[in-house]
């Protein structure tokens, strides 16, 4: 159920080293016709805002920003350099941003959130569908914020203890499941799924982020090959961003 706590499951270690093969899957992107923008839907113009991972700035998101642009939207980001803020603050920023494009457009924005930056995407429809039109999540847990690997949680603590260090923890609980923040509860909020399109990538391959966590009955959920930081990159998942940005809005 939304909005409940789960107890964590054992320690997992993850697969670090096997991430580093993100490079052959970047490689295979830009022999693949996809990058050219065969074999996908054109775009209608739509706004798509990108959101990083945990660590991960815009600049990340570079490659799958000018291939959108390519076929057909007009994608930006938020202005995030290493994305380990405090939650709340990240969404404010998020949420400045969103209805930025939204008045510029004239109509709703699409998401896409890589790892935390799902999280991101997933809270800010729940706090605004009627400005948030699809949400695409690569590779983020979305039934816990922190069901991923110990290495990465390692430094989840260090950025918490960073925010704190620097007094811009605007709760005790900063960074953890049980802060009490108005991202917290957005986040853990029932998924506006009547309202919003929701499609979760994921990839049991991935050494980060457990994938089980990424499968929830709202999504449409996509199982891809490939790595955590990969799937940024990866061709398979360029072609469902493409199917899963051409379906048509829902009403509401």
């Amino acid at each position: 159920m939304a909005g409940a706590l789960r107890e964590h499951p054992p320690r997992w270690w993850g697969n670090h080293p096997a991430e580093l093969r993100w490079q052959l899957e970047l490689y295979r992107l830009l022999v693949d016709p996809v990058f050219r923008g065969q074999g996908v839907p054109r775009g209608d113009g739509r706004p798509v805002l990108l959101l990083p991972g945990l660590g991960a700035g815009d600049y990340t998101l570079a490659v799958i920003g000018s291939w959108l642009g390519r076929i057909g939207y007009a994608a930006g980001t938020a202005g995030f350099v290493t994305n380990t803020d405090c939650s709340n603050r990240a969404l404010e920023r998020i949420e400045r941003r969103v209805s930025a494009l939204n008045e510029r457009h004239g109509r709703r924005v699409a998401l896409i959130g890589h790892s935390r930056g799902g999280h991101l995407a997933r809270a800010m429809a729940c706090r605004g569908p009627d400005q948030v039109s699809h949400v695409i999540a690569l590779a983020a847990n979305l039934q816990q914020m922190l069901g991923i690997s110990a290495p990465t949680q390692g430094a989840v603590a260090l950025a918490r203890a960073l925010q704190r260090r620097l007094g811009r923890a605007q709760r005790p609980g900063c960074l953890t499941e049980a802060c009490t923040c108005d991202f917290t509860r957005d986040f853990n909020s029932p998924f506006p799924d009547n309202r919003v399109r929701l499609t979760s990538i994921y990839s049991k391959e991935d050494g980060v982020v457990r994938w089980e966590g990424c499968l929830v009955p709202y999504a449409d959920c996509v199982e891809v090959t490939g790595s955590h930081v990969g799937l940024i990159f990866n061709r398979k998942v360029y072609r469902a961003v493409g199917r899963a940005l051409a379906a048509p809005e829902l009403s509401y």
